[in-house]
């Protein structure tokens, strides 16, 4: 009797840390190459997921000066250069995603580091040209050093929006 509880404490435990192994892989796990459909500005776009749908994507620690009036919000310096930059790097082109612990942000989309079909870190590279500044949210920080990092090089550079 002893040996069978003890047998059945090891399996629920070893079940409870593959649940959670699992959770955290899923959350950190990389995609295959995705086509974009339509970039929106600097940090948001629109891609065709593995199930053949379209799928809106926010980038993760990055935010990109508004390129047009919608609403309440205005258009800010260096907006319309972010957006040409990010249609330019991304539209029509594959990319693949990495998801950190949240997977979609209040507004439903999903939240990701982005790699061009080359391996260039795209979510780096817009705050590395001054395209985007840092903007982490926990739990979402994986890379929130090197982005603060590529900040302050871009800034001491004079670099995209830091002119």
């Amino acid at each position: 009797m002893q040996e069978n509880r003890r047998k059945f404490h090891l399996l629920y435990l070893l079940l409870f840390i593959g649940l959670f192994f699992s959770n955290e892989l899923n959350a950190q796990q990389k995609t295959g190459l995705l086509r974009v459909s339509k970039v929106v500005d600097g940090d948001t776009f629109w891609l065709i997921n593995a199930r053949g749908e379209e799928e809106k994507i926010r980038l993760i620690g990055v935010d990109s000066p508004e390129a047009r009036n919608t609403g309440r919000v205005k258009k800010e310096y260096f907006g319309a250069e972010s957006s040409a930059f990010a249609k330019r790097m991304l539209d029509g082109k594959r990319v693949r995603l990495e998801y950190d612990a949240q997977r979609k942000d209040r507004y439903q989309r999903t939240l990701a580091y982005v790699y061009l079909e080359d391996g260039t870190f795209f979510n780096a590279l817009l705050v590395r040209e001054g395209y985007a500044t840092v903007a982490t949210f926990p739990p979402n920080v994986k890379y929130e050093k090197l982005f603060i990092r590529l900040q302050r090089e871009a800034r001491s550079k004079r670099k995209g929006l830091w002119k």
